[in-house]
């Protein structure tokens, strides 16, 4: 090795040593006669001395070190005085007093930072130049706490009788869903596989093959629009369990991840334990989402009752009135209240009505329209009070609860009241098993096709399918769907009803899935399982806002490799051994 112990990991108890170290120059600083160079590696910084009167050809060479310079330093560990500790650093409790040094490699000065103390620049040059950017100690952190969150959930299902088994990266495309990535079979020309998904149908089938606990750390691929926490190639932990119902899965999952927690972030704390959960009517009309964030309250609020008939005709007009509360913004001016009147217009409402509690008044865009006492009684209601702003959007329930669910995040942004080291995980339960396509006119799965009614819900398919229920359920923390599961189906008849119901024919079901209701007949036992994203899961507890920080080689919002440069053309030969012609768009 051309080290014997790695810089971040030279300590007190080292003193009086002699080590050898390699790394980075993280930062050089020449004194006349003392020059010092931080040197670095993936376990951290270490300071070096070079002294000219003591050591004038190693002094010599350290006159030339620039920045990212790879170096092999000898030198003995020495004990710092107490008032020159460094407490920025694992190693400020000592310094490397050099005897020799040897420059590994040169390095041009580079074009991203390769610290966290400078600031970083455009993402998009911080891409292209990945493999420099992943030297931040700030990345490096983030892609160990991932190893390690892996390896913790490897160790614990592998204990509890869960065995990791790998499914094909090339499938069957079976459209139903997001988009997939296709890719064509050059041996059998004009026909494709797919990229999956999820490995859903494979797992399933591995339950009917008897392996009863399967777990796999799965790469996935949907083509679908970007967003900060979605990329189109991404990893979950995929899991499915015979023989369980669905409290089975939720207290396998929860007591993983808290103990996970405990394990590899323990400066993290938890909201609520045991986590709470939340009906999917429930969290939609608290929260106005199915993925929210419980580390803060100012929930919804529906006023339609008390709101309807005062004399303000946007309420009395509307389907429904609700109003969130925000603490000590009763003071916006009108141009605060203007944006986010524009804010909430994204998401479809019309306006924004406001009533700010002050000291002596009630200021608001609507008081003058009703009387004093109605005002009040809705003030009361909401439990306003002096220096809160009541924030009320009146419109379809579906445009309220969007509207004023996104207002409710974005008023916590700006008041900072989302604490980055609380962790709200909580459950979202009873999800509709349907929703209403209104273009096609038919039912769609809210999950997948493969989730299983609620076992008391299963006669209102005959009836009143709107009104069933999916044995379904979301991990949900910190505004972020973290996972999603069910309890699947697992006899033919009931699923061909489904196909049915979504009004799939029953020759595209059998040429789609035809080999899922084959196996549904050879004694396919119970199951259910789950799918937590490990790019989320590391995302909120390495505190980030964007999956890229926590990827090693993320794409761009538009699914670009800036290194690479891919997507790429492919040549002609390529192209005509697939038999594909492109058609070209003027």
């Amino acid at each position: 090795m051309l080290k014997s112990i790695n810089c971040g990991a030279v300590r007190a108890e080292h003193a009086g040593q002699t080590v050898t170290l390699a790394g980075w120059v993280n930062r050089r600083r020449d004194h006349g006669g003392l020059i010092f160079i931080d040197l670095r590696d993936r376990d951290g910084i270490v300071q070096v001395v070079f002294n000219e009167q003591e050591n004038p050809d190693a002094f010599k060479i350290a006159q030339g070190a620039k920045p990212e310079y790879v170096l092999q330093i000898k030198g003995a560990v020495r004990a710092r005085s107490a008032e020159m500790i460094n407490r920025n650093i694992a190693s400020g409790e000592i310094e490397i007093v050099a005897q020799s040094i040897r420059v590994l490699n040169e390095s041009k000065t580079p074009p991203v930072p390769t610290t966290d103390d400078v600031p970083t620049t455009d993402e998009n040059m911080r891409l292209r130049y990945r493999f420099l950017d992943l030297r931040r100690p700030k990345l490096q952190r983030n892609l160990l706490l991932r190893h390690q969150i892996l390896m913790f959930i490897r160790n614990y299902l592998t204990q509890r009788g869960f065995v990791e088994i790998e499914t094909p990266l090339l499938f069957k495309s079976t459209p139903e869903g997001a988009r997939e990535f296709l890719v064509p079979s050059r041996l059998q020309p004009g026909k494709f596989y797919a990229l999956p998904q999820s490995p859903q149908q494979l797992k399933q089938l591995l339950m009917v093959a008897g392996m009863e606990r399967y777990f796999q750390i799965a790469r996935c691929m949907r083509d679908e629009a970007s967003r900060a926490d979605r990329q189109p190639e991404f990893t979950q932990l995929d899991m499915e369990i015979s023989f369980v119902e669905r409290e089975d899965v939720l207290q396998l999952i929860e007591t993983m991840f808290t103990q996970l927690v405990e394990t590899v972030a323990p400066d993290k704390r938890f909201v609520q334990k045991p986590w709470p959960r939340f009906t999917y009517a429930e969290a939609i009309e608290r929260f106005g989402d199915d993925k929210f964030d419980i580390r803060f309250g100012m929930e919804l609020q529906n006023v339609t009752a008390l709101a309807k008939g005062a004399g303000f005709r946007v309420f009395d007009d509307a389907e429904q009135v609700k109003a969130i509360v925000v603490p000590g913004c009763a003071h916006y001016s009108r141009k605060q209240l203007d944006e986010l009147t524009n804010y909430v217009k994204d998401f479809g409402a019309k306006g924004l009505a406001y009533a700010a509690v002050l000291e002596t008044e009630v200021r608001s865009s609507f008081g003058k329209l009703i009387a004093p006492e109605k005002m009040q009684a809705i003030l009361s209601a909401l439990g306003a009070k002096t220096g809160d702003l009541a924030l009320f959007v009146a419109d379809k329930p579906v445009i309220v609860a969007t509207a004023l669910g996104r207002l409710r995040v974005e008023m916590a942004d700006r008041l900072k009241m989302r604490d980055e080291k609380l962790l709200g995980f909580c459950w979202v339960i009873d999800f509709p098993l349907f929703k209403w396509n209104d273009e096609d006119h038919r039912f769609e799965p809210s999950h997948h096709i493969f989730t299983s009614p609620l076992p008391e819900d299963i006669p209102l398919l005959d009836t009143e399918p709107a009104k069933a229920r999916g044995a379904q359920y979301d991990l949900v923390c910190n505004n972020y769907e973290v996972g999603g599961g069910s309890i699947r189906i697992h006899e033919r008849a009931l699923q061909e009803k489904l196909f049915d119901l979504i009004s799939m024919p029953r020759d595209v079901a059998k040429d789609r899935f035809g080999h899922m209701l084959e196996a549904f007949e050879y004694g396919t036992p119970p199951h259910g399982g789950i799918a937590p994203g490990i790019d989320r899961l590391t995302m909120v507890l390495a505190g980030e806002p964007n999956l890229r920080e926590v990827m090693a080689f993320p794409k761009t919002q538009n699914f670009a490799d800036l290194f690479l440069g891919a997507p790429s053309t492919v040549t002609q030969q390529q192209l005509d051994e697939l038999k594909i012609k492109l058609v070209v768009e003027e």
